[in-house]
């Protein structure tokens, strides 16, 4: 009986390995401040870090702003970075941490300057809003390993096992963050939900 191929796409471990490895070289060239490995981290990074945040931001105007605060971030401190993660992980920690402050400083403006929405709408989407944003707050309260593990997972569509990679734990260490996470997610949306009634 031949075995069934698996659907997931199969990710070159070995290369994987080696870009993690060049982008550590970059980032730690960057905390030695050479312009040249910035420029090619930034052009490296710029469109992954785009595409998470178009992902997760509603506003388009928001996003340069963000972007630019996360390259930022990434030049005044790459010296900061412990390989603790990998690059693209703390740079996605970056992204997310940059992109919720934007938002707490739009003072959540219910309608975005260039949407026009019709009456009907507006209930839907500000009740949309105020999910993702209860959800941000949620996510910013788990632990790091916690948060991470479900932004590889919901954002950026890891499986267990790639995560367990970019993360350098065995899977099921992933699996059990990722338990602990949806519980600890559950237990705040319905407190923070209780709360709003």
């Amino acid at each position: 009986m031949p075995i069934a191929k698996s659907n997931e796409p199969q990710r070159d471990a070995p290369r994987e390995r080696r870009d993690a490895a060049d982008d550590a070289v970059l980032l730690g060239r960057v905390a030695r401040g050479d312009v040249s490995a910035f420029e090619s981290l930034y052009r490296r990074y710029r469109p992954r870090v785009r595409r998470f945040l178009e992902q997760r931001t509603r506003g388009s105007h928001l996003i340069d702003e963000i972007l630019n605060d996360t390259m930022l971030v990434i030049w005044r401190s790459a010296g900061t970075f412990r390989l603790r993660s990998t690059v693209s992980t703390w740079i996605l920690g970056i992204a997310s941490r940059k992109r919720l402050k934007a938002i707490e400083r739009s003072d959540h403006s219910v309608l975005d300057p260039d949407e026009c929405r019709a009456p009907d709408d507006l209930e839907e989407h500000v009740f949309r809003r105020e999910v993702r944003v209860r959800l941000d707050r949620a996510l910013e309260s788990l632990s790091p390993e916690q948060r991470t593990v479900v932004v590889l997972t919901y954002y950026e569509g890891y499986s267990c096992r790639e995560i367990a990679r970019i993360v350098g734990c065995p899977v099921d260490t992933v699996k059990t963050r990722m338990f602990h996470a949806r519980r600890r997610l559950k237990a705040l949306l319905s407190e923070r939900k209780e709360d709003a009634a």
